[in-house]
């Protein structure tokens, strides 16, 4: 506690205090609540007045954590308002991104407008469907239930806030529920319609009008990377950089065939040459829901990476990378033309802002924007489908799958439980494990 000065004058030995800050003719109380000095306002300039409010402000105090609630509370709105303090402090340094878009929105358009005037610790479910009907009469309609769950969040953020700072006790904390429609499933697509999507790859762009081929280049080259890398759509790509590129080779052994020579008893051996046949990207995402990962990119992503690299630079990948590292990688060419009246200047690489009706045109174009009970496809379809073959063709653990796609083991199960036993067919076969029990028939018992 700060010493006192002269306008400083007890009012309980030990235990109230009234005083008065500089600048100030309002009387401001502290007083010793559980070893600790809490400190309010009085609201009173008239020294007996505030004398009187202190000790009625101590008492209360006392009174109130006797009925299990914080000794001293604060209005819902001077919590909220610290937590978004915390957040756009923390989105300044880099941190915290996705949960300061998350929870800013909420905050700022339902939670403070509606509990404004409550104290933090006095809110109940009543008051919280306030909110729930503040959010119909803005869109019309419950939002579905992983967004409520986003949204509690943001609100479970502003209670842990009051806890930590003594305004409210934690059995006060009110329940929060996500009830409601679960948001619909994306459709992915399977291995014909990724095959038919890239197979048309080229009569898609050659049908493009000349200022528009690059765009959709481009296009084909993201949805490669998308299906390769399970990445999310947006920012994770489109936000990234050639610096944040990372290329090696894994030198994989393969046997000819051939007999060159023979080895120390005699024998006929096959020659064996070591090739580069797994070239592998590591894509360094900073902008990811879930924070900054590592993703993976095999043969497809390279080969994606290189055709962007040779058309927008003339360059190879590994020079791109090494010369152009901050530029924005998913960017194509200004189109140059007699008519635009710009064929003397340099072409500026310019950043799409969103492939999405680009993208439904290609889908239109082969039949494939919605499946057949009608949902239409988005790119998130392609991060599905991502999940999907990860999981049943090449029967990638869950937990490595999280890791690459920056999401939880949960979510996965969550929206992977659909695979059946009739697509996960090929794991149940149990090829690899046949063969080593198989193994054991030459295996007999001690005589």
């Amino acid at each position: 506690m700060s010493p006192r000065n002269s306008t400083t004058i007890t009012v309980i030995d030990k235990e109230v205090i009234i005083a008065r800050r500089e600048n100030s003719s309002i009387w401001q109380c502290r007083y010793r609540f559980d070893n600790k000095w809490q400190r309010t306002s009085t609201g009173e300039r008239d020294i007996e007045l505030a004398k009187e409010k202190a000790k009625e402000l101590f008492y209360r105090a006392k009174a109130r954590k006797d009925a299990h609630y914080a000794p001293i509370t604060r209005k819902f709105k001077d919590v909220a308002n610290l937590v978004l303090k915390q957040l756009r402090d923390d989105f300044k340094d880099g941190k915290n991104i996705q949960k300061y878009k998350d929870y800013t929105q909420p905050i700022e358009r339902f939670f403070i407008p509606v509990l404004s005037k409550y104290n933090i610790d006095s809110i109940t479910g009543e008051e919280i469907e306030l909110v729930k009907a503040k959010r119909i009469e803005i869109f019309g309609k419950e939002v579905s239930k992983s967004t409520q769950m986003t949204y509690n969040a943001a609100l479970n953020r502003i209670f842990d806030e009051a806890i930590y700072r003594g305004y409210m006790v934690a059995d006060r904390r009110p329940i929060l529920k996500a009830i409601g429609k679960k948001g619909d499933r994306r459709e992915e697509f399977n291995v014909n319609e990724v095959k038919k999507l890239r197979a048309h790859y080229d009569t898609f762009i050659e049908k493009g009008l000349a200022d528009s081929k690059a765009l959709r280049a481009l296009l084909c080259d993201y949805i490669e990377v998308l299906l390769d890398t399970g990445a999310r759509p947006g920012k994770e790509l489109l936000d990234m950089e050639w610096w944040q590129i990372e290329t090696k080779f894994y030198p994989i052994a393969k046997k000819t065939g051939e007999v060159k020579e023979t080895d120390e008893d005699g024998n006929d051996a096959e020659e064996e040459v070591t090739v580069n046949s797994n070239h592998t990207a590591f894509l360094h995402i900073k902008t990811g829901k879930t924070g900054a990962r590592i993703a993976t990119g095999r043969t497809e992503t390279i080969q994606a990476l290189r055709k962007i690299a040779q058309r927008n630079y003339g360059k190879s990948l590994k020079e791109v990378i090494k010369e152009h590292g901050k530029d924005t990688i998913f960017a194509y060419r200004e189109y140059l033309s007699k008519r635009r009246g710009n064929l003397d200047a340099k072409p500026k690489l310019i950043k799409p802002t969103s492939f999405s009706r680009l993208f439904d045109t290609f889908l239109e174009e082969l039949e494939l924007l919605k499946t057949k009970d009608g949902k239409k496809r988005q790119f998130y379809s392609l991060r599905h489908t991502y999940a999907t073959l990860m999981l049943v063709h090449d029967a990638v653990s869950i937990h490595t799958l999280a890791k690459q796609m920056g999401t939880s083991v949960g979510m996965i199960e969550e929206h992977y439980s659909h695979l059946d036993v009739v697509k996960a067919a090929h794991q149940l076969r149990g090829e690899e494990s046949r063969q080593i029990l198989n193994s054991a028939n030459s295996w007999r018992l001690p005589e």
